[in-house]
């Protein structure tokens, strides 16, 4: 055989599988024409990621024309394929893309009239095959196998449609003990319910593999059928002879189809890289419009993998660090690390300098903290552009230095530019704006097979471009954020606090492990007694972690009502067991064997991993540039997501303490911050008012919406429902939602929303102008200006568009409380240093504030805490600040 290869793809299963693989994604995979693209976009990846590396000679996808009834199956079987789900509405609507798309990347569609897919891919494979070229077959179905020879590979997906399995003959027998040939008559025997045709009853595919082992193929079981022995298999495979013969006859992938179109017509092209553009723009494709981008910047759509290498760049050493004192008055200073975790990362590489002078690279990391790097480094005069300031800080940090003279940190601008289409890498960001670098994968590999490259040239040349880079950025991307109105958001706001969130990383905050080893070993004891409980109340032993089991048992062999069932079988998620509870013990065991496991793995010795040994403390990393509200998150560990529920979890709190004798835990947090910014942004006098005069805010909306007196005392269930009213309008929700959260019809529910707008009116009117500006706008706004981009506000799909409206209530009310809580984060700082306090800020946890300081300090900490909390934005009501302290985080609340 030549090494000419022919592709010939299973068009139908793997535009199937191509839906399915992205089907939880299906609600927002929408085009800005309302088209359904979740298909599309997994396709497409199997056509980059699958056919355009593989580049064959010829190529053809091969499609179903019809439903099968008008093929010789259908003809033969007219149940063939009864039974099967509708096609749904938003996989139909793709299918004509789906063959423009397979077009446009340079392969021949292909269907036949009277002839399913599977049979034009087994003809050609056989013309291909005698034509001396190799045939690669890539389907999403199984059956093909069949097909598979010593020059034909069957490949078929495993999950999605770029994960494959290749089928030889050899990995056949091995994998079933079969040659291709037996796949045929095993289908013969066991029949297809997915294409409706029986076998012969009651054989599976156990008892198949086993005769066929024994007797090879079903003419010859049939031959030798009475030598079987007496059984009921024996009774079945007599009465259903004409079964399996037809069974065969249907699950036979025709090779000798007449088909007209001969081979030579199948050459491959390529990409069509010209009319794929407006495809893609069509179907808001951004991310592969970028990707062809950047492949014709850098030359590569001509073969050739270099970059723009229009760039000065030297390596650094001992000799020649007198340079530097050259560059002038503003640079870009990068530090390559491995990893995510800058707080452990190795260190790699530098670059330092400017498009004028050019730039100094080198693998040397303590050069940096010579006194020529050091004085540029520390000098504020000196202005700096850099990509992810907090990280940058951190790292010279570590080497004992201050990063100071920041000018532009392009991951923070392009976040506040747009915060949906955030991937926080540098080659995807700097697309955006035409600036096109070298991914890091192309360097240095992906994921687990990350490797810094032994090429010094190489490494520093992607170093010093990413420099570079971040001097091409600075102009379009200011000048964007000035046109929307955000320079002072960058500059008041999002930049001071990445100096504030990398001091408070970089601190850490003490844990004491011991308790943590005490706590772990107490709740495997526990842990240990309810599982023998629930062992002796089931009266077996079975996978406690498995929900399938542990639906059986609860369901099948108990009998407990099924109250939710999911794809896989019965759902045991935490709502259904709640409502089983009291018609069973075992259920409340597993309800506290559930939590006891997940403090223990997720808490106990999720924390454990992460004390870093030097300091005995944990550093998390606050995420700035993640959420669309301008909230924090934090991530390794995440220590924003400690229970406080149930009092085992609160417990946890008790770990952390401070890192000095005599200090303390002391916490700040802001009072109803969400339903305060709902006052002031509504101008609703009447909710303002309850504000003013200091009363709680519950209680009024309970007295509200229940027609009660102004005095009237409100009782406890009263004004959780008001609460759940309170917090609920934030969230735009509707008289279903509330209905269910508080267990009530939705009738009721209905009354109390109409009850509350009535008597806060204001609010009510908010939400429709707010709903209005951002159908006409396409984004709302915080206090401070934040923007969050709406992109299906104007969706033709109701439910999206019904979430765009929802959201554009509830940002402006999140993102203006997270506004509130980084200026106060930011102006805390400050006080803390005007006031010559010891008191260092360690975490935030939403709208709260937490510190470690000398037990001296106390009072006065509360004091200047509280008064700059209280104050650090203007609004029409106050905000209220709860101050707390303690020996440890449990103890300080």
């Amino acid at each position: 055989m030549t090494n000419k290869k022919l592709l010939l793809v299973d068009g139908n299963s793997l535009a199937f599988r191509a839906f399915y693989a992205m089907y939880n994604q299906l609600d927002r995979m929408i085009s800005h024409e309302g088209l359904h693209t979740n298909a599309l976009v997994a396709f497409n990846n199997f056509l980059d990621k699958i056919v355009d590396p593989m580049a064959p000679d010829l190529a053809l996808v091969a499609w179903d024309a019809g439903s099968g009834k008008e093929t010789h199956r259908g003809k033969l079987f007219p149940e063939y394929k009864d039974g099967r789900s509708k096609v749904p509405e938003e996989f139909k609507e793709q299918f004509p893309y789906l063959r423009e798309m397979v077009m446009l990347h340079g392969l021949r569609n292909y269907e036949q009239a009277g002839l399913e897919a599977d049979d034009i891919i087994g003809t050609y494979s056989r013309m291909g095959e005698a034509a001396g070229y190799s045939v690669i077959i890539v389907t999403g179905d199984q059956d093909l196998t069949q097909l598979a020879t010593e020059n034909v590979t069957v490949n078929v997906t495993k999950k999605g449609v770029t994960d494959i399995e290749s089928y030889t003959p050899a990995y056949i027998k091995e994998k079933f003990g079969l040659t291709p040939a037996q796949i045929i008559d095993k289908k013969a025997l066991t029949g297809d319910t997915s294409d409706n045709y029986p076998g012969v009853t009651k054989v599976g595919e156990k008892t198949a593999l086993k005769l066929l082992a024994e007797y090879n193929n079903i003419d010859n079981l049939y031959d030798n059928i009475d030598k079987l022995k007496q059984s009921k298999m024996k009774d079945n495979l007599i009465n259903d002879r004409e079964l399996a013969f037809q069974a065969r006859e249907l699950a036979t992938i025709l090779t000798d189809a007449n088909l007209p179109l001969p081979l030579e017509e199948m050459e491959y092209r390529g990409v069509d890289f010209e009319k794929i553009i407006p495809f893609y723009e069509n179907l808001d494709f951004k991310q592969h419009l970028a990707k062809i981008k950047a492949l014709r910047k850098s030359g590569q759509l001509e073969n050739t993998k270099e970059f723009d290498n229009g760039i000065n760049f030297v390596e650094l050493k001992e000799n020649n660090l007198r340079a530097i004192a050259m560059l002038g008055d503003k640079i870009s200073v990068h530090i390559e690390f491995v990893g995510d975790n800058y707080h452990e990362g190795e260190m790699i590489g530098f670059a330092i300098g400017n498009p004028e002078v050019g730039y100094y690279a080198s693998r040397d990391i303590s050069l940096l903290q010579t006194e020529e790097l050091k004085s540029v480094i520390e000098n504020e005069q000196i202005l700096k552009n850099v990509f992810n300031v907090k990280a940058q800080l951190v790292l010279f940090k570590r080497l004992g230095l201050a990063l100071k003279g920041v000018n532009f940190d392009f991951i923070l601008v392009a976040y506040l530019l747009d915060t949906v289409a955030n991937d926080n890498v540098l080659s995807t960001l700097a697309q955006r704006f035409d600036v096109y670098l070298a991914p890091d994968e192309d360097i240095y590999g992906k994921g687990a097979k990350f490797t810094v490259p032994t090429d010094t040239n190489l490494l520093l040349s992607h170093v010093a471009h990413k420099a570079d880079g971040l001097f091409k950025l600075e102009k379009p991307a200011f000048t964007e954020l000035k046109q929307h109105e955000q320079t002072h958001l960058y500059t008041d706001i999002e930049l001071p606090l990445a100096f504030v969130l990398a001091d408070m990383e970089y601190q850490g905050i003490k844990v004491n492990p011991e308790y943590l080893r005490n706590k772990g070993k107490d709740l495997s004891e526990r842990i240990a007694d309810i599982q023998s409980a629930i062992y002796i109340e089931a009266g077996e032993e079975f996978n406690l972690n498995s929900p399938k089991q542990l639906g059986v048992l609860l369901f099948e062999k108990m009998g407990l009502p099924v109250i939710k069932k999911t794809k896989t079988g019965y759902s045991t998620a935490v709502d259904v067991l709640e409502k089983l509870a009291p018609q069973a013990p075992i259920v409340d065991h597993i309800l506290q064997y559930r939590q006891l496991a997940k403090l223990k793995s997720t808490y106990i010795d999720g924390l454990l991993s992460v004390i870093y040994p030097k300091d005995s403390k944990i550093h998390t990393r606050f995420l700035q540039t993640l959420t669309q509200t301008g909230r924090l998150s934090s991530v390794d560990p995440n220590l924003q997501n400690i229970p406080m529920r149930s009092e085992e979890g609160r417990l946890i709190r008790t770990a952390f303490v401070p890192s000095h004798p005599n200090w303390q835990i002391f916490g700040a947090d802001y009072s109803q911050i969400e339903l305060r910014v709902l006052a002031h942004v509504t101008g609703d006098k009447n909710m303002q008012k309850a504000f003013l005069n200091g009363e709680d805010i519950h209680a009024e909306t309970a007295r509200a919406v229940f027609g009660l007196a102004d005095d009237a005392v409100v009782d406890p269930l009263k004004r959780r429902t008001a609460k759940a009213v309170n917090f609920g309008i934030v969230y735009g929700i509707s008289d279903y939602g509330l209905a269910n959260n508080l267990g009530i019809s939705r009738a009721e529910a209905k009354r109390f929303i109409d009850t509350y707008f009535q008597e806060f009116p204001q609010i009510h009117e908010w939400m429709n102008t707010i709903k209005t500006f951002a159908h006409e706008h396409g984004y709302v706004e915080t206090i401070a200006h934040r923007r969050r981009y709406l992109p299906d506000i104007q969706a033709k799909n109701f439910n999206l568009r019904s979430f765009a409206e929802r959201t554009a209530m509830n940002s402006p009310i999140q993102g203006s409380a997270a506004d509130i809580i980084k200026i106060a984060m930011i102006k805390v700082n400050e006080a803390l240093r005007e006031n010559n306090l010891q008191a260092r800020m360690l975490l935030q946890v939403h709208d709260e504030l937490i510190f470690e300081t000398p037990v001296d300090e106390i009072d006065e900490l509360t004091e200047v805490v509280t008064n700059v909390m209280d104050s650090a934005v203007a609004l029409d009501v106050p905000l209220k600040v709860d101050a707390h302290h303690g020996d440890t985080w449990y103890d300080a609340k």
